[in-house]
């Protein structure tokens, strides 16, 4: 009883009650405190730096892309161009089920499956927070369309972007490149660049020739808005904007309507020309056959259009005015007559024996001329008029190699020559440290390395070891033309700052003069001008000139014929059969073009690559044009500008 009478004592539970909401009081108290010293910590001492990330969140630093530069010929013919257009982009990261976003916007507008595969392509390429295109070069139709339904799909964008163009495809794709997507090795070059900034949003970027070489003039400078977003990341408004400068303009030394006459004159056939000013070294013409339309690469190539080409074996993805390498036949003797003049191996009078065939000392091999009944006795130019292969078999043999290598490689023969394109092959100038190298390594006996007596013969005509570009050819012989005044050969010769629409100018000197003596020069023209008279390998184009041209016809060797064997093309499968060369300039007082010309197992090359020269001169120093070309011409409209420059105008 006495314990349970203690247990209800009033005055112990009030005490524990008192005690209780004191403790309860105390703790509310010190619980405000805290909230309110934390509310001091962060509108007091914090302010500034929440201030800043409210300030982030609502505005977004927005990159703007700038105009990519144009690129137009010497007469402002624009040859690659800018135009709007609409892309569908998807985010990954703001996008719940990808495959079910897409599969409902095919129910928009149409998504083929060329779009869903190059999709698939960019998006693993890029990072889940990149924007990548599903849809390209939609019409505005497609475009309201889409955008009209957004507020459906999150994640999901409509875009307008400028697309590059290439009007002329075929014509001009091995000039210009193209450009393409950014890939992981050009972020990883324009990180070690320290040029991702200048990037941020962009998607494309200079890939190949013109477009690649020349990416720092064409891309331009990002411009950056601020733009205010709401909670859902939607644009409200633009509060700045720092506009972009767009990309420099290429004007080329390139005359596209030379360009076109070059390309219908080959028709179908294979090989490539090159036309060089020899007053400045400015690229006239390029032209490699086959070739391919560069637009097909610029938002990637599908993979049928890759295998067509890629598979092709007349190889329309080579370059071959830049890369093909080819021996030069018999338009390497003007060259190698003007070594043996420089080496006193041979005066300009002096007359020797021009017979069937040449053999060595000791040897019954015979070096056949392609004359079997030869061509009796000439001097140099003479032996140049009629090609006679004996007689330079022998003044090959009687200067070594030694004395020939260095005088040739004066005129750019077996190395780079400048030219602002990517990929530029280096040919082979043979010597014997040359083929040292050449034959290096324990799959090689030492004979193979060794320079030996009868390699040099060949050398003489252009052929054995032997190889060279159209466009190395084409430059030694507006080097010689210019009587050795040397300017490497561009194709971009001026350029217009997009800021200020000032303009400088590329290569416009010669970079070195060669140390020949003049009636050297004199001497040979007069013989590559022997070509085209009446006893000379050219004769019949040289009828009816209107204007003075040095030329000289090659036929190329491609297979070697057995001793004793007769050269018969309807024999041999067409890959093997001879080609056809040839090198001119004119006028010979003052010369305005040089010319080299390959025509691809075509034959001599008085058939197929001298036709295709003469009337290209005609062309471009008379405006005649062959009755079979009149009507087929491209019609190529003068830039938007509407400006064309007279001083680079033909």
């Amino acid at each position: 009883m006495k314990q349970a009478a203690r247990l209800k004592d009033p005055h112990t539970e009030e005490r524990q009650l008192y005690w209780r909401l004191l403790v309860a009081y105390l703790f509310m108290v010190l619980m405000l405190l805290l909230l309110v010293a934390r509310f001091v910590w962060l509108q007091v001492f914090q302010y500034e730096h929440f201030a800043t990330l409210a300030q982030n969140n609502s505005i977004s630093l927005v990159p703007v892309q700038p105009n990519r530069g144009l690129i137009v010929d010497r007469n402002g013919i624009e040859l690659a161009r800018n135009y709007a257009s609409y892309t569908l982009e998807l985010t990954p990261d703001k996008i719940d089920d990808l495959d079910a976003t897409i599969k409902a916007l095919g129910q928009v507008v149409p998504i083929t499956p060329r779009d869903l595969k190059r999709f698939q392509k960019f998006l693993s390429e890029s990072k889940d927070f990149e924007p990548v295109p599903l849809r390209l070069k939609m019409d505005d139709t497609e475009a309201a369309r889409v955008a009209a339904n957004l507020w459906r799909f999150p994640g999901v964008e409509v875009k307008a972007r400028l697309y590059r163009d290439y009007p002329y495809k075929e014509l001009t794709s091995h000039v210009l490149g193209y450009i393409g997507r950014i890939g992981p090795r050009e972020k990883e070059r324009l990180a070690a660049e320290e040029k991702t900034a200048n990037y941020r949003g962009a998607t494309h970027i200079g890939k190949l020739g013109l477009e690649a070489v020349y990416e720092n003039e064409l891309h331009g400078q990002n411009g950056f808005e601020e733009i205010e977003t709401d909670s859902a990341g939607r644009a409200v408004r633009s509060l700045r904007r720092t506009a972009p400068v767009h990309g420099n303009t290429l004007q080329l030394a390139l005359d596209i309507h030379l360009q076109d006459v070059a390309d219908k004159l080959f028709g179908a056939r294979r090989g490539a020309l090159v036309a060089i000013d020899p007053q400045n070294g400015g690229v006239l013409a390029l032209l490699s056959k086959p070739s391919f339309d560069p637009n097909l690469f610029i938002d990637g190539i599908d993979s049928q259009s890759w295998q067509s080409l890629n598979e092709d074996w007349q190889r329309p993805l080579i370059n071959r005015a830049i890369r093909g390498m080819y021996p030069p036949g018999s338009t390497f003797k003007p060259f190698m007559g003007m070594a043996a003049l420089e080496a006193g191996a041979i005066g300009p009078n002096e007359v020797r024996p021009a017979p069937g065939y040449f053999t060595l000392p000791g040897s019954s091999h015979q070096f056949r001329d392609s004359n079997p009944r030869g061509n009796g006795s000439a001097n140099l130019a003479r032996a140049i008029a009629v090609s006679s292969d004996t007689f330079f078999y022998k003044l090959a043999w009687d200067m070594g190699i030694d004395r020939i290598h260095p005088l040739l490689a004066q005129f750019g023969l077996g190395s780079k020559t400048g030219i602002d394109l990517d990929g530029e092959a280096v040919g082979v100038l043979p010597s014997k440290e040359w083929k040292a190298r050449r034959f290096a390594g324990k799959r090689y006996r030492d004979e193979h390395r060794r320079w030996l007596p009868a390699d040099v013969v060949s050398i003489g005509i252009g052929q054995g070891f032997n190889t060279y570009t159209p466009l190395q050819m084409a430059n030694a012989t507006a080097i010689l033309a210019n009587d050795g005044r040397a300017f490497h050969p561009h194709l971009v010769q001026k350029v217009t700052d997009a800021r200020n629409g000032k303009t400088r100018l590329i290569e416009a000197a010669p970079y070195r003069q060669l140390p020949f003596k003049q009636q050297h020069y004199d001497y040979i023209k007069q013989g590559m001008q022997a070509v085209m008279q009446p006893g000379g390998t050219g004769w019949r184009l040289g009828q009816g000139l209107q204007y003075s041209m040095a030329g000289k016809t090659g036929t190329a060797q491609v297979v070697q014929i057995k001793q004793g064997a007769k050269y018969n093309a309807g024999a041999l499968a067409e890959q093997h059969r001879d080609h056809s060369w040839f090198i001119a300039f004119a006028p010979v007082e003052q010369p305005k073009i040089a010319v080299a010309v390959i025509v691809e197992n075509a034959g001599f090359g008085a058939t197929a690559a001298a036709p295709i020269t003469r009337a290209l001169f005609d062309y471009y120093l008379t405006g005649k044009l062959p009755d079979d070309l009149r009507g087929q011409l491209e019609t190529f409209p003068p830039s938007a500008t509407g400006k064309q420059d007279a001083s680079v105008a033909r």
